[in-house]
């Protein structure tokens, strides 16, 4: 069994990051079973345009193949997407369990950015 942490989201309802904002989200994996616990977990982002169905390749300095996943401030663009962790063990291959988050990334809001000369200029987004 797979606890994402934040959990509680769906696709009509994700929880919601700033795309200045660096979020992690945490797993808590509980077994049922009596061999070996050996497993590889594997994360995959989609992004939720019309539907869930376009797989996001992330820099490869973003580690998915742990139970955590962290991702840093402006990494995904605006919009919504679907965060699935799988865990398959290793000695049973078609022994695997998946969970997904739903994550919206918005705007930043305005910023202030000081510019020569004592100019200085505001920018939203």
């Amino acid at each position: 069994m797979i606890t994402l942490i934040p959990g509680q989201s769906s696709l009509s309802s994700p929880i919601t990051y700033r795309r200045s904002q660096d979020f992690t989200i945490s797993s808590m994996i509980q077994f049922n079973c009596n061999g070996s616990l050996s497993t590889t977990a594997k994360w995959i982002i989609k992004s939720c345009t019309s539907a869930c169905s376009f797989q996001i390749q992330l820099s490869n300095k973003i580690s998915t193949i742990l139970s955590e996943l962290y991702i840093p401030s402006r990494t995904l663009d605006y919009g919504i997407y679907e965060l699935t962790l799988t865990v398959t063990m290793i000695e049973s291959l078609n022994l695997k369990s998946s969970s997904s988050v739903y994550v919206r990334v918005t705007a930043t809001g305005i910023t202030a950015n000081l510019v020569q000369l004592g100019t200085s200029m505001i920018t939203r987004g």
